[in-house]
């Protein structure tokens, strides 16, 4: 099966090695994004909500580019800084995922790219 590169300006560029999401036939892995804004490409202001929407605002575009939207998601990991922000997460994810929701991981970690509080990839199937 061959490998399709998915890019879009409505999401951050990678600051890394890598690229924002590959399809391969069905499925498609969205790398992971942090808040960054997509036009200043820095890190959003305001509180950890205001991060957390600017993640799944960035994943919504990667997946729109890639011919589909978050209610295809399968799995979704997210990174915390803090896991006291488990429960603001789950709130807000519920507003850009549908029910039946994905399966899901949630992680705490010491730190993340640019200072960012928050982490989250998925991997959609289009099928």
């Amino acid at each position: 099966m061959s490998r399709t590169i998915i890019n879009t300006d409505k999401a951050p560029p990678a600051i890394g090695t890598y690229s924002q999401a590959v399809r391969v036939g069905d499925t498609v892995y969205l790398s992971g994004q942090i808040p960054l804004d997509p036009i200043t490409r820095e890190l959003v202001g305001g509180d950890i909500e205001a991060q957390i929407r600017r993640v799944f605002d960035n994943l919504d575009a990667v997946a729109r580019a890639a011919g589909g939207t978050l209610a295809q998601a399968v799995k979704v990991n997210i990174y915390l800084t803090d896991l006291a922000h488990f429960a603001t997460v789950n709130q807000i994810m519920a507003q850009y995922f549908p029910q039946p929701y994905p399966a899901r991981a949630a992680v705490g970690v010491a730190a993340l790219p640019r200072g960012a509080g928050v982490e989250a990839e998925c991997i959609l199937h289009l099928g």
